[in-house]
């Protein structure tokens, strides 16, 4: 039987963009097997790297190895174009596209349009940008939904956890009335360092070396990504139709070792706690440190293990941890929203 073929367009081939594009080739015989499908990337389209249009299939195999090598796309290959990522979406022949830009924390631009484009196009879309979930889910889930292509997101929180797609899959008629977790792994980590005696400036300057914090970092530090997740948990769990400035915001800036002393002293840890309940009939939403008891389950989220727990009407609390992902695990969260594209098609 002649396969049927896919085609896919990645905006975005940063480290998660270069992870899925190895993940996808190592799993393209599976994949074919299980719904005689074979998935061509038509197109690939950065802001600073350069861009490759094949509407045949692009050889992923080049494609990461000019990056390797050159940081960049070769300007001498003949797929290479002059394009940037929403000509690519609003021009490109493609069946599914995958926005993979860098997150706009104020804005969730211009992801939105990039998936706008896509939707108005009837074609599928899948974003690890979380941007689009905390600026604009409604509009985008209704865009979608009158066009009746899918639209999937389960890498923008917790990486590739299972969160979204277990609400959706098993947690059916569920209704969510409250969200709570520690959902930035930086905040964790400092206030990690912070309590062992160490100064601000010195914890930064460490995570930046290990990896674990932001050449800015205070996107993290001051609560803004986690206002990002808890709102994108929000407007699609709960329906909060919230942004980022709704949410009752606080970072861990101000915390002190003595802070972090005296509530030792209270057998209590500071944690940034995210979340989101329903008051007097809307969903508020908060992301601030608080302390919590040295017992709980949150205190014992440590490093860059996060936590979400889901409270519900029929199942209770339902929490879901994940530990210390590393790039692969953003990588299976957006190759798993394809499956789920190609297993709903």
């Amino acid at each position: 039987m002649t396969a049927n073929r896919i085609k896919i367009a990645m905006l975005g081939f940063g480290n998660v963009g270069r992870a899925f594009a190895r993940l996808l080739t190592e799993k393209q015989g599976e994949i074919l097997d299980k719904f005689n499908v074979w998935v061509d990337v038509a197109a690939i389209s950065t802001k600073s790297k350069g861009c490759l249009v094949n509407e045949d299939g692009i050889n992923l195999s080049e494609a990461l190895n000019d990056i390797e090598k050159f940081n960049h796309f070769d300007k001498k290959r003949k797929n290479y174009r002059e394009m940037t990522s929403l000509e690519v979406a609003e021009s490109v022949d493609y069946d599914i596209l995958f926005e993979l830009t860098p997150l706009q924390i104020f804005s969730g631009q211009p992801a939105i349009d990039h998936i706008k484009a896509a939707f108005k196009r009837k074609k599928h879309a899948v974003s690890a940008n979380k941007g689009p979930l905390a600026w604009a889910y409604e509009e985008l889930r209704d865009l979608a939904n009158k066009n009746r292509v899918h639209f999937f997101y389960e890498t923008t929180v917790m990486d590739g956890t299972p969160v979204f797609n277990l609400v959706d899959e098993t947690l059916k008629f569920c209704k969510i009335t409250e969200i709570k977790g520690i959902l930035n792994s930086t905040t964790n980590f400092v206030l990690e360092e912070i309590a062992k005696g160490k100064a601000y400036d010195e914890v930064i300057k460490e995570g930046k070396k290990r990896g674990f914090v932001e050449e800015d970092p205070a996107m993290d530090i001051e609560g803004w990504d986690a206002a990002a997740k808890i709102a994108a948990l929000l407007n699609v769990l709960m329906g909060a139709n919230i942004t980022p400035y709704d949410v009752d915001r606080k970072g861990i800036e101000d915390i002190t070792f003595e802070q972090i002393k005296e509530a030792e002293n209270r057998g209590n840890v500071i944690k940034l706690i995210c979340y989101g309940e329903i008051e007097n009939g809307k969903v508020i939403a908060r992301v601030r440190p608080e302390e919590v008891s040295k017992s709980s389950l949150l205190a014992s989220i440590t490093g860059t293990t996060s936590i979400v727990s889901l409270t519900t009407d029929m199942m209770g609390t339902v929490s879901i941890v994940e530990h210390e992902p590393e790039i692969e695990q953003t990588a299976y969260g957006v190759f798993s929203d394809l499956i789920r594209v190609l297993g709903n098609m």
